[in-house]
This record gives structure tokens, sequence and C-alpha cells, in this order.
């Protein structure tokens, strides 16, 4: 509905509603009427919908009814839950005037704003997951991206050509993104907040973010080379401090993300290695839900990090592959340190709240309790492992911290601080003076009621109390001549009169607002105990940190004894040397699974797949992948030994599905993804490609299949499984040496097919194709059909005709194979020759002109 723009055309209310939602018109707004949060006219609506509460209407403002809907306040974190999964951001509206004082609406005012990307509150968050927010600043080829865990204060800042988008979205997975109203965003789950261009400028976001980090400029933070990464940044910490209203001391620098520090893995590779997530997007079977055996929430999410940011820098592999080892031969001491863990509080998003002045009472004795037991963590940690030493240090204990905690939160605190009972007794005497007179007002009135009776000698004297006339003494009407002369009437009765006197009158006024006195001055505490904490977080962010990565090696270590796993070994040499592999999430679901070998080097760079459907290529190939992965991890591998080369990216083509929305057949994702590995892929990758081919006629798929596998030996070098139902494809071994063939054999028993999961030297003898086709299901008449047609066509070695191409177009010619000059020219470093090997490179290069087509 139209809402009027003239602001006397409403009432007083709406007008304070409609000025609070002129400033976040894109956000819904939860406006506080009493015990209810209220949304009005397209709010209304909305909320309605996505909500399914009921939509009413309130009365009329500017002749018109007005739309309304409503939430409890007790009960708004539910409902926020639900609309933040959906990519709503929400505008809280609170209370602040008086009602009693106010002559007109009672005022108002924003207290919070909560958006997908920065949510710090325990009853809103995944504790499994990061919650990240990300900025996108575009140029015509690059994009500089910025994002930030607002519970951690981590800050990153990188830049990527544009086409890696998605690959880095897959990565990093935030719950929101900054972009600005120009820049052309597809394809994106989670929430899009967009901003004008000039809030992406980076001159103004240099000033923005060195104030932040109370810095002269980003020198030290080696960023300076990252002009659009930093707009992006200066845009997201902008976005911040408005939604947050608050100053936010825990982000104190910005991190600089390069290409070459991780394993690049693409959006199409996490999915099809099913990380963290199946292809159904479920939670298991999975890799991290087979390895997650952590204690914490902090642990989980540093292992999905872990798994997500494979590393190329050896020396912190093996610091974490080593710190394992050593756990895993104490058995006793990892599980000692996961038991302590078990009752630590999530200490990195406490200290997130904390620096945000959002923590809660429990949050602050969860805190207490966890620092109590860092001495005991330490102690436990081995000290003769660099790395268990360094977290061991990271673990110091902070007595004054705790003791200050110790003192100032009760030991079972309200959940809400508006419940009271939350300030310790005995930490403030103001506090414990007004406590007492709620606490004693009883005792007080008994002890009144005997002395007054004693003083003015009448024995049916009482005191007592209601909440229109407060305190009073009441004697009988009978007896009111004996009353003391300073007794003051506050009410007469039919039979009694009502009296009040200095001392009730002076504890009335005191009792009647102790316990509003008591809740305002336990805010008061709580809020300057926060104050008090606020510069302790940079310190309990290092503790929490700790805490976590102690947690992922504890786990590991228990998960390497119960999965069988080993430690790799890292060497310079390129390649993959695995043996008696075995995929860990395929593992834990069969009862007895079947080892298998990987080898991969200079002289053997492809390992050309065959055998049947059901064989097991697809897992070999996810098995080898999974291990070069954990390797890059620097956790230890289901195999029996695996020596891991460097590695600069993985990728994988496994498995058909179509993009029904965005117009792709199955063929064409196949391809698009083929064309993405082929055009970023180097030697020291590794690349899985499955099937390749199978979407089209025969001979299409054969001829790309056969010019794909060509082009990944002797052009990109790459390590490569590739698994294939073309045989043809076997005789490029004669062709590359390069090249092996390996395959999954089955066996016919009587009617019946086993497969043998054990990877062979050698091309597969056959396909069993009309056999698997049997064991689906497929109908005998079927089966029977195929078979005798298939003895047809081998009785007659039929050779197909030309196939007709649906989708052919012209195609340029192909392009001829590069000169043999040119490959010389490619390999020669002229700085390094004499002039005479220079002439006789010279006369080389002219015979082979001479002697090429």
């Amino acid at each position: 509905m139209s809402i009027a723009k003239e602001p006397s055309a409403h009432t007083p209310m709406m007008q304070q509603y409609l000025g609070i939602k002129a400033h976040h018109p894109d956000m819904l707004l939860f406006y506080r009427m009493g015990d209810f949060y209220e949304l009005f006219f397209e709010d209304a609506e909305k909320a309605a919908r996505l909500l399914n509460i009921t939509l009413t209407t309130r009365g009329a403002s500017a002749g018109a009814p007005i739309k309304m809907a409503g939430v409890p306040y007790h009960s708004v974190e539910q409902y926020l839950a639900r609309l933040l999964k959906l990519g709503e951001s929400v505008v809280i509206a609170e209370q602040v005037g008086d009602p009693a004082t106010s002559k007109g609406p009672v005022e108002r005012q924003v207290t919070r704003i909560v958006t997908p990307g920065t949510l710090t509150d325990s009853g809103l968050l995944d504790e499994t997951r990061d919650t990240l927010i990300l900025a996108i600043a575009p140029s015509p080829a690059r994009l500089g991206i910025a994002w930030l865990n607002l519970a951690a204060g981590r800050f990153q800042v990188t830049e990527i050509h544009a086409t890696a988008l998605p690959a880095l979205l897959a990565r990093v997975r935030p719950a929101e993104i900054l972009a600005s109203d120009d820049f052309i965003l597809e394809g994106t789950a989670c929430a899009v907040r967009r901003l004008a261009p000039w809030q992406f400028d980076a001159n103004g976001a240099q000033t923005r973010l060195a104030q932040q980090f109370g810095s002269r400029d980003l020198t030290g933070f080696g960023v300076a080379d990252l002009a659009l990464g930093i707009a992006a940044a200066g845009a997201l910490l902008d976005y911040i401090q408005s939604t947050q209203r608050t100053a936010l001391p825990h982000i104190q620098a910005i991190h600089a993300e390069r290409d070459n520090d991780f394993v690049q893995l693409d959006a199409a590779t996490r999915r099809n290695l099913e990380l963290t997530e199946t292809l159904r997007g479920e939670a298991a079977p999975t890799l991290l839900s087979v390895l997650d055996t952590t204690a914490t929430g902090m642990g989980t999410r540093l292992l999905r990090h872990w798994l997500h940011h494979p590393l190329r820098d050896r020396g912190i592999l093996i610091q974490r592959r080593d710190a394992i080892g050593v756990l895993a031969e104490l058995p006793d001491t990892a599980a000692t340190l996961t038991r302590l863990l078990k009752s630590c509080a999530d200490v990195e998003r406490i200290s997130g709240r904390i620096a945000l002045k959002s923590a809660r009472p429990r949050d602050l004795s969860g805190l207490r309790d966890t620092l109590a037991q860092l001495p005991e963590l330490a102690a436990a940690l081995p000290d003769d492992h660099v790395q268990l030493s360094t977290l061991q240090a990271r673990l110091a204990a902070h007595p004054d911290l705790h003791a200050l905690l110790a003192q100032a939160i009760q030991s079972e605190p309200a959940s809400v601080l508006r419940e009271g009972g939350v300030i310790a007794d005995g930490y403030d005497v103001g506090l414990d003076e007004l406590r007492a007179l709620t606490r004693d007002a009883g005792a007080f009135l008994l002890e009144l009621e005997t002395r007054e009776r004693a003083r003015s000698g009448i024995g049916s004297l009482k005191v007592e109390y209601n909440k229109v006339h407060g305190f009073y003494i009441e004697v009988s009407r009978a007896q009111s001549e004996n009353v003391p002369d300073d007794y003051r009437r506050r009410q007469t009765l039919k039979n009694a009169e009502r009296y009040i006197t200095p001392e009730l009158k002076a504890f009335e006024d005191k009792a009647l607002s102790a316990q509003d006195r008591a809740l305002a001055r336990e805010k008061a505490l709580f809020e300057a105990l926060l104050e008090t904490l606020t510069p302790h977080v940079p310190a309990l962010l290092t503790i929490a940190a700790a805490l976590a990565e102690i947690d992922v090696l504890a786990s590991q270590a228990e998960r390497a004894a119960s999965l069988k796993l080993c430690a790799p070994d890292y060497t310079g040499e390129p390649g993959i040397l695995i043996r008696g592999g075995r995929h860990p999430v395929v593992e834990a679901q069969v009862d007895h699974f079947i080892a298998n070998d990987v080898t991969l080097n200079r002289t053997r760079q492809m390992l050309l797949i065959t055998g049947p459907n059901m064989g097991g290529k697809s897992t070999y190939m996810r098995q080898a992948a999974l291990i070069a992965l954990l390797a890059c991890c620097g956790l230890w591998v289901p195999a029996n030994s695996a020596k891991i080369g460097d590695i600069d990216q993985i990728f994988t083509r496994i498995g058909a599905s179509d993009d029904l929305a965005g117009g792709r057949s199955t063929f064409m994702v196949e391809m698009t993804e083929t064309a993405h590995i082929l055009h970023n892929a180097s030697a020291n990758s590794l690349v899985l490609l499955d099937e390749i081919g199978r979407g089209t006629s025969t001979f299409d798929g054969l001829a790309l299949a056969w010019a794909v596998a060509r082009h990944l030996v002797t052009a990109t070098r790459a390590f490569t499984l590739f698994a294939t139902h073309y045989f043809e494809l076997t005789q490029l071994a004669q062709e590359f040496r390069q090249l092996a063939n390996v395959h999954l054999d089955a066996k016919e028993h009587g009617s019946d097919l086993v497969f043998l999961h054990a990877v062979e030297e050698g091309p597969a003898s056959q396909s069993y194709g009309i056999q698997v086709a049997r064991l689906a299901g497929v109908p005998s008449p079927v089966i029977h059909a195929a078979r005798r047609h298939l003895r047809e066509l081998e009785d007659a070695q039929l050779q197909p005709g030309p196939q007709g191409d649906l989708f052919a177009a012209h195609l340029p010619n192909d392009v001829p194979p590069p000169h043999p000059a040119l490959d010389q020219l490619r390999e020669l470093d002229p700085d390094t020759l004499t002039p005479k090997a220079a002439l006789d490179m010279l006369y080389a290069l002219k015979a082979l002109t001479d002697t090429s087509p």
C-alpha cells in the first residue's frame, strides 16, 4: 500500500515510526509497543508472509487503515533467527522514554540492527560455523575482496581476478555480501546488501581503517599494494560501525591473503569432494563429519576452516602433523585435554560480545569458569614439541581477570540482566543494601509491629501493606485515641484507622524503590564490568585461538588411532605416492574397504582408469584427492603411507548434474567445468576427471575425451586421474609414456557380478554394462534384448557411419599444432648462451623451419 509522504497526515506515533523507518528502508523495523514488537505497512505484510503470523489492522493514519503484525518481545529471538535464515535484516527500536512522563508518544530509539553477516548473539549463531560478512569492490578486470568475522574480530583482504569470485565465495561462505549498486552478482545463496559506489572509495577507506587500528597508515599490515581490497575493507568497516552503533575494539588488524598461501579449490571441487556437506546439502556423511570429534564449537569451526584452506607452507603443515603425532603417542593426555575442553565456554564469541557490549551474564560466568581451567589445561600439554609448547604459553593464566569475574558474578547468574541476580553478593555495598531492603522487609515489619505494640500499648495493632496506600499501621477505631503523637492518619475505614510514622515512611521510600534501584544498579555494575574487561579482549582471543587448536589436535590424535591414519611425508619431488589409501567417508559406511595405491610423478603423470560402473573408479579418484588435501591441512591421512609433493590446485570434474536455473544442460555444465580446468591447471595441480564426453554422441564424446586427455599430458602436464568408458583412449599409453592404464576389475560368478574394487595395472577387459543394468533392476526382456544386440554388434564388428550432430555449429578450422621451433624458443634462456652456443641454436632453428611442414 502507498504511505502518505506528508508527516502531518499521520498520527504522532506513526510519524515517529516512519521517521525511524526512513533511515532503514530496506530492513524490517521491529517497533516496541508494550509487550510486543510491532511492524506496520509493507513490513507487516512481509513479516506476516515470512513468519506465518497474523496480519491485521490498527486504526487509521493518513485516512487509511494501518496494516500491522507483531511478535511478543520475550520470544523475539526465535523470530529473528527465522528472518535471518531467510536473508532478512532487522532494526529494533526500543522504548527509551518513560510512559508516565511522556507528553506525546513514548520516545523510541534504534538499539540494535541485526543482519545475517553481523550476528554475535549465541541464540542466533550456529556454533559449528563462522559467520562472515564480505564486501566486493570491483574494477574492470579485478575485484577487491574483504571479509570479517565480527564475533572474533578477524579481518581479511585480498584481490582476485573476476573469474575467481565463485571459488572464493565457495571457500569463504559468507552469510552476507556488500556490493555496489552497479555490480552484477549472480547465483549467490546468501543475503546481498547494495551500497552506493562512492562508499567504496579507497582514499577514505585508508583513513577509516588506520583510525580503527590506531595506526598512522596501513603500511605495517602488508596490504599497501591492495588498493581495491582496501576499498572493500573500508566499505565493510563503515557498514559494521553503522549497524553495531558501538566501538569495535577487538578489530585491531587486517591480514592480506595471497593466492599462493593456499592450495586452490574451485567451487565444483569443494562440492564434489563433500568436505563439509554432501551433494544434497546435508551435514553427513562428509569428511568433516568423520573427522570431527572436537569438544568445543571453537574446535569444530577451526577444523572446518582448515579443511577449506589447505596450505602450501610446509613449515606449518609439519608442525600440525607432528603435534598430532605427539598426542597420538599419549592417548591418555589427549583424552584429558578433550575432557577439560568439554567444560570450556566459547571464549572466542564471548570475547566478541564483550567488545561489542552485548555479552550476557552467563557469558561472563562461562568465561570465569574457563579461565579457571587454564592452568590444568596448560599443565596437561606436553612441552617437548614446539607447537604444543607455543600453545601452552598462549594459555597463560590471568589470575586477576579470573578473580574479578569470580568476585563480580554470581555462581549461577540469571540468563538475562533484567531478571536480576547477576552481580555477586559482596561485590558492591550499595547493591547489597538495596537487596537487603527487599529481602529483609518482612522481618523489619514484624519487628516494627512488635515495638509499636509495646510503645502504644495496643495489642491488636498491625503493620501491613497494599499497592494503593503502601505501608501503614492499622488500629481499631476504638483504640485510635491511644496512638502516639507521631502517628499521622493515612486512611479512615468504617471500623479502623490507618496511620504512617516517620520511621515507616522512611522505610517505605526505600523499600518500594529498592527492587527497581537494585536492577538499575546491577545494570550499571554489569556495564562497568564489560568496560573493565574490554582491554583484555585481545588476550582472550589469543586464548580462544589456542583452545581451538588444542581441541583440533587432540581430536585428530584420537582419530589417528581410531581410523588407523598415518602421518604424511612432504617431499620436494613433484607427485603423489600413496600406499594402501582409503576413502575415509566410504570406509566409515562399509564393513570392509579395499585399500589401493596411487603413484603419480613426472614419468607417470596420468592414470587412465577403466572398469565397470559401480567398480569404484570415482571412489578411487576421490580418495586420492582427499588424502592429498588432508596432507595439505597438516592432518593425518587414511593410508599405510603417503608422500605428497607440492600441490598448487585440486580440480574435480565428477558426477552429472544440470543447471536448469542457469539454462545449462548436463553436458554444458561438464564442458564448462572442463574448460575451467584446462585454462587454470598447472604442472603442480591434481586433476580428477570422470567420464568426460558422455553427455553427447559417441564420436563427439570420444573425440573430446581424447583431446582433453592429450592436452593434460602434453600441455598442462598436471597430475591427472582420468576415468573413462571409452576403451579407445587406452591406446594413448602407447603414444605417451607419461600415461599409464589402470583398471578396477570385476568377476562374474554364475549369474552374479562381484566387484573386486582393487586397482590393477593395465586396461579393463570389458565394461560389464549389461550386468550392472541387471543388478540395477532393468527388466529381463530388456536385458536379453541388449545381450542379443551386443552379440550382433560384436559378430558384425559394426562400424558406425558419420553421426549427425543436432547442435553442430560451423567451427573454425582446427588450430594447427605448435611449430617445433616455438617449443625450442620457449625453453631458450638467452642470458645463459655464449656467442658460439647462440649461433649453433640459430642454425638448429633454421633447420627446423626447413624440415617442418
